[in-house]
């Protein structure tokens, strides 16, 4: 859903046109960010009051940090890259909107952003019951706040990941050429964002393009013409790849 109102109404922000401090702008007034920003401040300041227990709270913070990458992982390589989504007229939209249309035009930001009727269900229900065990309600109020706030960086960092801009930091300058051979190379490695841990034991992990095979549906996620014959659901909800995309593609191989 496009919002109505505020810097993102009836604007379109294509990364690789944009300067480092132009995503900085659009970043912090797109309305999922303000969401997770504003309800990562009220579980902050839940998990303050109902905590009876600090260091409880802190382990239950701190534990979504490392459990984070493998329910990325795991969600982005069997349900967003997986068929049965596209597959089913009650999911199809659902899978058009939160990674089809992204693989299609990598640089358009506001597909970038996750759905956030998918990601803050997800994180409710990955980090509430970790620390509701660890103890109780302030616990999960933290661990829910980390898991949003934790959302946020991988967030931005996914922008600078497609964004015009040769960071300095050789962490990030890694991060982002592993993410970029999957869009732009082949889309059955490299699940990760900020983390290749789980790619690396999983063996998913290529850091070298040239040494692992190109794929053909980097770009259609496998969803071609044939596919689309069959389930035809995101094909009629996909209009005519939107101007500038192919150019969009070639500029930030």
């Amino acid at each position: 859903m496009k919002p109505s109102i505020g810097p993102w109404s009836g604007k379109k922000y294509f990364l690789d046109k944009m300067s480092f401090r132009d995503l900085v702008g659009a970043y912090f007034t797109h309305y999922a960010v303000m969401t997770y920003i504003a309800l990562g401040a009220v579980l902050t300041v839940l998990a303050v009051r109902w905590t009876e227990n600090v260091p409880a709270s802190l382990v239950a913070a701190a534990i979504v940090l490392p459990i984070y990458p493998l329910v990325w992982y795991l969600l982005h390589r069997y349900v967003l890259h997986g068929r049965w989504l596209y597959r089913s007229p009650l999911t199809a939209s659902l899978w058009k909107r939160i990674h089809f249309d992204h693989h299609q035009d990598p640089n358009d930001l506001s597909v970038l952003f996750g759905a956030l009727y998918t990601t803050l269900p997800t994180i409710a229900m990955v980090t509430i019951p970790i620390g509701w065990l660890i103890g109780g309600p302030g616990a999960a109020a933290a661990a829910f706040a980390s898991g949003v706030f934790t959302t946020c960086f991988y967030e931005f960092c996914h922008c600078v990941q497609h964004l015009r801009f040769v960071p300095k930091w050789q962490w990030l300058m890694r991060i982002k050429k592993l993410h970029l051979a999957h869009h732009f190379h082949s889309e059955k490695g490299n699940y990760g964002i900020t983390n290749y841990f789980w790619d690396r034991v999983l063996g998913t992990l290529y850091n070298e393009p040239k040494r692992f095979p190109r794929s053909a549906t980097v770009f259609n996620l496998g969803y071609d013409e044939e596919e689309a014959r069959r389930f035809p659901w995101v094909a009629a909800l996909t209009p005519a790849r939107a101007e500038g995309a192919e150019e969009r593609r070639a500029g930030a191989r």
